[in-house]
């Protein structure tokens, strides 16, 4: 991969930032405490009809309990499919280059995780994506405000925030790790793994939620940069680049997450570089990690 000059990776690094701050919460973690029951596997059919547009592959169900999450079909899957993916540029203070760029990252997404699904026999299906200028509510309850986007499982659809704000980055990577962040979530929905999270803090003490939390997003966070290492060459991803976000979150990357539900920042650059290095689910089983590795 190219490095960058020096005087780039200032702007690099301050773009690192706002992948924090977008960086978002998943539908069970922001429902579950406020839920009247725990998420059954007849409440979130994981092989219900898709939208109009929908594709679905597959004959299996998705394994339930534990399993699903320590041993899922995925971790076999291998490496993903290399995708060629070029959502184009964004212009600084352009809604519409933004909207452009996350739809064509998007259909890159589905393209990848359609074919590493196709291996595993498991069901798979395209979340819905929808734009907001504000912080709607969802059939999932309301979008959190210390989060840029949401992913819930009710509808399967993916929120993504415009602001001004989003609209000054213009720092491909940080967006396109974003995005595959939140389209982690529903992998680990239709994998059954979000299922099990739902079903495990149902009840259970703050100290519990939190560490399943912070499994279930650190685990997002490896599949995203997983997928960003499969589309790192016509995105593109420069090692400087990404060693410069990595660098950032390790630092900085839990100040947004007072609670500490989604890692310090050096649990987070731990699985963001363990997925980008692979390529691979296979590197983000965070459910059989020790829990140092999940701080």
């Amino acid at each position: 991969m190219k490095t960058l000059p020096f005087r780039q990776l200032s702007s690099l690094v301050a773009a690192s930032l706002l992948f924090a701050l977008v960086t978002g919460l998943d539908s069970a973690n922001a429902s579950a405490p406020a839920a009247a029951a725990p998420v059954s596997p007849s409440l979130v059919p994981v092989t219900a009809t898709p939208a109009s547009g929908v594709s679905v592959t597959g004959v299996q169900a998705p394994p339930r309990g534990r399993t699903a999450a320590t041993a899922s079909p995925l971790y076999r899957t291998g490496t993903l499919p290399r995708v060629n993916c070029r959502p184009g540029e964004i212009r600084a203070g352009s809604a519409a280059s933004y909207r452009t760029f996350v739809n064509k990252v998007m259909r890159c997404l589905n393209m990848g995780w359609k074919t590493q699904f196709r291996k595993t026999k498991l069901s798979f299906s395209q979340p819905r994506l929808r734009f907001s200028t504000v912080k709607v509510n969802t059939p999932c309850g309301r979008w959190p405000s210390s989060a840029g986007g949401m992913y819930c499982s009710s509808n399967r659809t993916i929120y993504i925030g415009i602001s001004r704000t989003v609209l000054k980055n213009v720092h491909p990577a940080t967006h396109a790790q974003f995005i595959a962040h939140e389209y982690g979530h529903h992998v680990q929905h239709l994998a059954g793994i979000m299922n099990y999270y739902a079903n495990s803090v149902w009840r259970a003490k703050p100290a519990t939620k939190l560490a399943f939390s912070r499994r279930i997003e650190l685990q997002a966070d490896c599949l995203g940069s997983a997928f960003l290492r499969q589309i790192s060459h016509s995105l593109p991803v420069e090692q400087a680049q990404w060693d410069a976000m990595v660098s950032w979150i390790a630092e900085n990357g839990h100040k947004n997450w007072p609670k500490n539900d989604h890692g310090k920042g050096r649990s987070q650059a731990y699985w963001l570089e363990r997925g980008f290095n692979a390529g691979s689910p296979s590197a983000c089983n965070t459910w059989t990690a020790p829990s140092g590795r999940l701080a």
